[in-house]
């Protein structure tokens, strides 16, 4: 560590905890680190780099998600051994992914984006007042034949919208790219409901039809909210599958 150069440049238009993830990562690669040795603690790190506790964690964070770092309780931070690489990051898709994972290309029908006031509900998860705007963005999305999902999502002020953005792109993607947000931990509740006749003229379906409800709540790498999002797909169009494993 001593004879290595790290060095945060505070003027960059890089933000922080960027440059503190790239120089993490270039350290973790030098031999002193390379088998599974214990990093220096918080304290020290960030006084070496010359940042908040705040940004390192941030970076930390980040490596720990992409399985090159793994922290124990009590003992501290420590370089993943190469051979249990974790695969987690490859599971996190945007709905596009997804549905390229499956080989089924994505039409958007309809794509709308607006400032709305949060409900009560809303302004709760979000932890913020009730009158602060929130960016609502609106998806029908489906194949070729037709539409199949009709998404409602809201963003947290953080986040920093400005609703300019290319929302055809993958989500997580573009969020990662322009806005430096990691959309980290995605908790969903799925319910079954009955499509009534604004759901059934935008899916396409009767009303009454069976519609598949999905809600998420997106965090970013401190746990922190970013996404409201509720999905409604035609019943017949998407199957859901949850895999489980005895640890």
């Amino acid at each position: 560590m001593h004879n290595m150069k790290l060095y945060i440049d505070h003027k960059s238009t890089v933000p922080l905890h960027i440059q503190a993830e790239e120089l993490l990562r270039k350290l973790i690669e030098s031999q002193e680190y390379v088998d599974g040795k214990l990093l220096p603690n918080e304290v020290e790190l960030s006084k070496k780099l010359a940042i908040s506790r705040t940004t390192l964690r941030q970076a930390l964070n980040k490596l720990v998600y992409d399985g090159l770092l793994t922290r124990k309780k009590g003992v501290g931070t420590k370089v993943t051994e190469s051979k249990s690489f974790s695969s987690k990051s490859k599971n996190w898709l945007s709905f596009s992914q997804e549905m390229e994972a499956r080989g089924i290309p994505i039409k958007n029908f309809e794509l709308h984006v607006s400032w709305v006031f949060p409900d009560e509900k809303l302004a709760n998860f979000f932890e913020i007042k009730r009158d602060t705007k929130v960016l609502k963005l609106i998806r029908l999305r489906g194949r070729q034949e037709g539409p199949f999902v009709y998404f409602e999502s809201y963003f947290h002020p953080r986040v920093e919208l400005t609703g300019e953005e290319d929302f055809k792109r993958p989500l997580y993607e573009m969020l990662e790219k322009e806005h430096n947000i990691i959309a980290m931990i995605s908790k969903e509740e799925i319910s079954a409901r009955i499509a009534d006749d604004f759901m059934a003229e935008k899916l396409e379906t009767e009303v009454g039809a069976a519609i598949l409800f999905r809600k998420r709540f997106v965090y970013d790498i401190n746990e922190k909210p970013i996404e409201y999002n509720l999905g409604n797909y035609k019943a017949d169009s998407f199957i859901y599958t949850v895999e489980s494993r005895r640890e």
